[in-house]
């Protein structure tokens, strides 16, 4: 081995950011790799906003020297609200300047498990072995495709994660696929850049999950600062262990109703002439003139240039080309997602998942940005526990016993 370290972050996300973040502040020596925002730069579109609200859109603790207040500071003008894509990442490349500056861009080939820890294989080839591996690498490995659509190529059939940029699609007819907020923003800017637009969803009825003006004592009483899930079950999943330690039939009720699609309020205004068919889905699709011709299951018919699937994330770890299949083999899992110990580590000893695979264990809050706070210091409580002396060398004892308390 070229280099033994006590940590590995895959991912440069606000997860990873986060967890390396936290960890070396804790005196762990943790090497971070993966291209900064990528999935933000990569595989959102150009124009498109935050929908959590301001408080919910720190990466790691919303007070300190990384939080979006100093950082707006030292932009010198106020951030919008909603936030711009733009500004986000670069909120994350701020961050990421100050909290990690040893992040590697190098992409991490492969995991494999050894006796007492891993070895990591970078793509340049250059190996490394470590005790800890943490698993930040974001969803866009599970972007969910519906089976109809299966052997279309994405010239004529694509999925929201395949564009930043939706300017292509100016003059174009082209038919969205799903009733979230991705799929109603994202056909909102395909119309702003001259796009012929339909949504098709399954649900019946069109919903808002827009926040209404909610400052002071109410606004706190009804939604938890983390902005995940409606009034009431806001506070519950912002308390990932209370919630995991009810029933599994109310853990899945509480993520259904966090997670129900729906656009934000602020979308309203902009929906202009906007289509929108409403308890409806494809039930037929054949290539028609260099596109497609659509049958919905009401009988009516469409012919678009473009299929464009809005339709979410399913996670399934398999799907992290990375993870060996040895290792993964030995991965407990519950429908692809692994069953997490308190310190989100996986039933394989020092492999932690952190993000969207980690809400199976402890719900939705893990999804979004707000629940970096959280991962980063579970995962580097958890670590610290079984900290090596080396670790607390260098001045860093008094946070090592801050991390393990």
């Amino acid at each position: 081995m070229t280099a033994s370290i006590d940590a590995v972050v895959i991912g440069a996300g606000p997860y990873g950011l986060a967890v390396a973040a936290e960890l070396r502040r804790a005196g762990a020596n943790v090497q971070a790799f993966g291209e900064l925002m990528s999935f933000w730069m990569r595989h959102m579109p150009k124009g498109m906003n935050l929908r959590s609200i301001r408080s919910a859109s720190h990466i790691g603790a919303p007070v300190g020297p990384q939080s979006l207040d100093v950082f707006e500071s030292e932009l010198g003008r106020p951030l919008a609200r909603p936030m711009p894509i733009d500004d986000f990442i670069a909120y994350g490349q701020w961050f990421q300047a100050r909290a990690v500056p040893e992040l590697d861009p190098r992409t991490v080939a492969r995991v494999e498990a050894l006796d007492g820890g891993f070895r990591v294989t970078l793509a340049d080839g250059e190996p490394l072995e470590t005790r800890r591996v943490v698993v930040a690498a974001g969803i866009a490995p599970f972007a969910a495709r519906p089976p109809i659509f299966d052997g279309l190529p994405r010239d004529l059939a694509s999925h929201s994660v395949d564009h930043a940029d939706l300017a292509r699609f100016a003059g174009r007819r082209v038919a969205v696929i799903g009733g979230g907020q991705s799929a109603i923003e994202t056909a909102v800017l395909l119309q702003e850049n001259g796009a012929d637009v339909e949504v098709i969803m399954r649900a019946s009825r069109f919903r808002w999950v827009g926040r209404a003006p909610r400052g002071g004592l109410v606004g706190a009483l009804l939604f938890d600062r983390t902005d995940v899930g409606p009034a009431g079950v806001s506070h519950l999943v912002a308390h990932p262990f209370v919630l995991r330690r009810l029933p599994r039939a109310v853990q899945r009720d509480a993520a259904r109703r966090a997670l129900a699609p729906g656009a934000s309020l602020w979308l309203r205004p902009r929906l202009g002439e906007l289509v929108i068919s409403m308890g409806r889905h494809v039930q037929n699709v054949a290539r028609s003139d260099g596109g497609l011709s659509l049958r919905l299951d009401d009988g009516t018919s469409r012919t678009v240039d473009h299929v464009l699937m809005a339709t979410g994330y399913r996670v399934d770890i398999k799907r992290y080309p990375f993870l060996a299949p040895e290792l993964v083999a030995r991965v407990r899992c519950v429908d692809g997602q692994p069953a997490l110990d308190a310190g989100l580590q996986a039933s394989v000893p020092g492999l932690y998942f952190v993000g969207a695979p980690a809400m199976y264990s402890f719900g939705p809050l893990l999804r979004f940005v707000s629940g970096t706070e959280f991962a980063a210091r579970m995962v580097t409580r958890h670590a610290m526990r079984g900290a090596t002396p080396a670790w607390s060398a260098a001045g860093h004892t008094v946070e090592l016993q801050r991390a393990a308390r």
